[in-house]
């Protein structure tokens, strides 16, 4: 009797490490040169959505917004987009001030987005032109005039 609890209790715990083991690895990150945003302005009530290359500085009304990295998943793992920015705000007196430094993610857009007076910035993704592409958007179209055959 005595075997078969131990034997029950090493299952148990087989089964319990092995659940663990299986979600504990996860893909590594691609990082993109791309980062993708969305900029509302307040006063004018207009989303924009523009892209910046990594590591150059695109300016978005008095904002300067420069993303450092822009990291995605494989379209295998559940998204987790994300790039660490630093924004300067253009001041009237001609100097700039870092008003944001951080990372955003692009799942949790309230959670880091910058919220400023008059702009607010989010991420929306990362993109890499040279990435191969998704095997689905290389199918062809489906020819629905081709002819079917006929029911007897």
């Amino acid at each position: 009797m005595k075997k078969t609890h131990l034997f029950k209790d090493l299952l148990a715990l087989t089964l319990f490490g092995l659940a663990f083991i299986g979600t504990s690895a996860n893909a590594a990150a691609i990082k993109n040169p791309i980062a993708i945003f969305a900029g509302l302005d307040k006063i004018t009530g207009t989303i924009t959505t523009f892209e910046i290359n990594v590591n150059q500085t695109k300016r978005f009304g008095s904002l300067n917004i420069t993303p450092r990295v822009c990291y995605s998943r494989p379209l295998t793992e559940e998204p987790k987009t994300t790039a660490f920015l630093e924004i300067d705000e253009n001041r009237l007196d001609g100097t700039r001030q870092r008003i944001f430094t951080g990372w955003m993610l692009a799942q949790s857009p309230g959670l880091n987005a910058l919220e400023h007076p008059v702009y607010d910035i989010w991420l929306t993704g990362c993109r890499n032109p040279n990435a191969p592409k998704d095997p689905a958007d290389t199918l062809p179209p489906l020819d629905d005039n081709k002819k079917k055959p006929a029911a007897n």
